[in-house]
């Protein structure tokens, strides 16, 4: 028998969600949902890519980060190479989220 803190962690892709969904809402067509869940990312890709912050209470917010240009090395040879620029998404959790996630033990021990 499996507990919480033995339970291999596994990860869910999109068609799995849009399915999952699905299931839960028999009076949706799948299509339907896929559709759906496609105009929510493609709307949060939208925003993210006009510099805007996307905040979805209880569950948390997705923004931008900009990371400088700098000088990295080429781990091989070692000689230094120009980094440019560059945005990258960030994502933090919201309050409600990180309750949810670690009430009653349900996160798993360090080390574990």
């Amino acid at each position: 028998m499996e507990t919480a803190n033995s339970r291999v962690p596994l990860s869910m892709i999109k068609s799995e969600l849009v399915q999952r969904i699905a299931e839960h809402n028999p009076h949706l067509y799948q299509r339907d949902v896929e559709n759906i869940v496609n105009a929510i990312l493609d709307e949060i890709v939208a925003a993210l890519a006009r510099g805007d912050r996307v905040e979805l209470r209880g569950f948390g917010a997705f923004s931008v980060k900009h990371r400088p240009a700098r000088a990295g090395r080429n781990p091989r040879t070692g000689a230094h190479v120009p980094v440019d620029q560059k945005s990258v998404p960030f994502f933090k959790t919201g309050k409600e989220m990180r309750e949810r996630l670690n009430r009653d033990g349900a996160a798993p021990e360090a080390g574990a």
